[in-house]
């Protein structure tokens, strides 16, 4: 990164509304008698700050776009990106991973401009 690089130090507030449009994985769909498309899933968000997770929500039972309504909050120092997960809760083994987003705190800051806040939706 060069020196001109903005890191994000500071509070972090990040409430976590609602995701849509999630689809099953090839992984989750390998036992289903069920169409591709057809399956809900059991999903969680995790929220991360450099891959470090400050946040995780409660698992949505069978449903391809959860509501979840919860906030995570961290003081960040250095901060350069910003990562939204999101998990097939599975019974055994590993959870499978459906998608996600980064947010470059860079790029925050230049929409924030001369504003000590940013708020916004992804």
């Amino acid at each position: 990164m060069s020196s001109s690089t903005m890191k994000f130090n500071g509070y972090l507030r990040v409430r976590i509304g609602e995701a849509v449009g999630l689809q099953p994985t090839r992984w989750s769909l390998r036992h289903s008698i069920f169409k591709k498309g057809y399956q809900l899933l059991d999903p969680y968000l995790t929220v991360s700050v450099d891959q470090v997770r400050v946040g995780q929500t409660s698992t949505k039972q069978k449903t391809n776009k959860p509501t979840y309504n919860e906030e995570f909050c961290a003081n960040v120092t250095d901060g350069g990106h910003l990562e939204l997960a999101v998990f097939h809760e599975t019974p055994l083994g590993y959870d499978h991973f459906v998608a996600n987003c980064t947010l470059q705190f860079q790029e925050l800051l230049r929409t924030a401009g001369t504003s000590d806040t940013f708020e916004g939706w992804v």
